[in-house]
């Protein structure tokens, strides 16, 4: 993904209050073009509320001034891309802060109109941080628009555990609250819309497994043929984490056996030691001994070593096949061990091992060593 400043850029923000300054030359938009000067050195969440605060301090007081002037700005084709994040985020403070339903309700309805020059995911958090109920009201209307990016908001910016969002505390209290909006798009003709669908379904197998599984089984279950492959897309991608975690319902569910007719030989390690910022290289093989086909997922284990010295597993997708009676399958893997921002790594002993539907192998011990 690009960095920040190749986003919501300096250029960007100047852009911006010239569509303003167009739409309402004498309010001078200083404050808009003043934060512009600022911006390096910011993350791209701090730049859409320092850009979001410069435009509050520019638009008119109270929300109907300022909701007309953002309005005549849709008239302008270069009013869109990442400029749209901030001024989303100052029509949600602006309504919200009115405290009128009308002004709540034409929050809502200008988020759905500037979402698809950008996406309105964001300052939706807002929205539902001051009234869940009433906006997800409006989400569900907005799973019949004509517009796909629409429809994605309805499902994207109520995700319990969106990335780079504000939390919303009453979804994760209330995981069922968006079963209707998911129910109305899991089978939606747009790829876009149903990978927002699967991972808000992943994101409830996070608090709610069962809920996830529960969902999920309703909605093969109500699969038309004309939808079944969607709908199964939308399934497998959404309990993937589950899968991961070797939830027996979820693994059933997708056709995931148990696998006491499986024989799995490996993981077989090329190298018992490899150097941080190199490759750790391992092989197995996979044999289906029933006299029956089997569906396997395959994934792999790393039981990485902590500063306190206890070993973390996290399971990594490795793939899914069927096998015929008396199949095999022969699989080779490398896993890189790179430093992230995310995961430090530490020298010593480690772990790695096979997941097979569900069930662990071969548990073998290497050592990671410095450069």
């Amino acid at each position: 993904m690009p960095f920040a400043d190749q986003l919501i850029s300096v250029e960007c923000v100047e852009a911006l209050a010239e569509v303003f300054t167009g739409v309402a030359p004498r309010r001078g938009w200083t404050g808009t073009r003043a934060v512009a000067a600022s911006l390096p050195g910011m993350a791209l969440s701090e730049r859409a509320r320092a850009v979001r605060d410069a435009l509050l301090d520019d638009l008119p007081a109270g929300w109907s001034a300022s909701e007309k002037i953002i309005t005549r700005a849709l008239d302008d084709p270069a009013f869109t891309g990442w400029m749209i994040w901030p001024v989303t985020e100052a029509v949600a403070s602006l309504a919200t802060a009115d405290g009128s339903e009308a002004a709540f309700d034409a929050g809502l309805a200008l988020l759905a109109r500037l979402t698809p020059r950008l996406t309105g995911e964001f300052a939706l958090r807002t929205f539902l941080n001051t009234d869940l109920d009433r906006t997800l009201a409006m989400a569900q209307t907005w799973t019949r628009h004509d517009d796909a990016q629409v429809r994605r908001l309805a499902s994207e910016g109520t995700r319990p555990r969106l990335p780079w969002a504000k939390r919303v505390p009453a979804l994760l209290a209330r995981p069922a609250a968006t079963q209707g909006v998911l129910d109305a798009l899991h089978a939606d003709p747009s790829d876009y819309v149903r990978r927002s669908v699967a991972n808000h379904l992943n994101d409830l197998s996070r608090s709610d497994p069962a809920l996830a599984v529960t969902t999920a089984r309703r909605w093969t279950g109500t699969a038309t043929p004309g939808t079944a492959d969607a709908v199964a897309g939308v399934v497998r991608h959404g309990l993937r984490t589950l899968i991961k975690q070797a939830h027996p319902d979820a693994l059933a569910l997708l056709g995931y056996g148990a696998a006491d007719h499986l024989s799995v030989d490996g993981p077989h390690l090329h190298s018992e030691r490899v150097t941080i910022g190199e490759t750790l290289t391992f092989d197995a093989t996979i044999t289906n001994t029933a006299a029956a086909p089997v569906k396997i997922a395959v994934d792999y284990v790393v039981h990485y070593r902590k500063a306190n010295s206890q070993l973390v597993p996290r399971v990594y997708k490795l793939t899914t096949r069927n096998l015929a009676p008396g199949g095999k399958l022969a699989l080779t893997r490398g896993q890189k061990f790179v430093p992230l921002s995310t995961r430090r790594l530490h020298p010593g002993g480690h772990a790695l091992e096979l997941q097979v539907n569900g069930t662990r192998y071969g548990y073998t011990a290497f050592h990671l060593q410095e450069p």
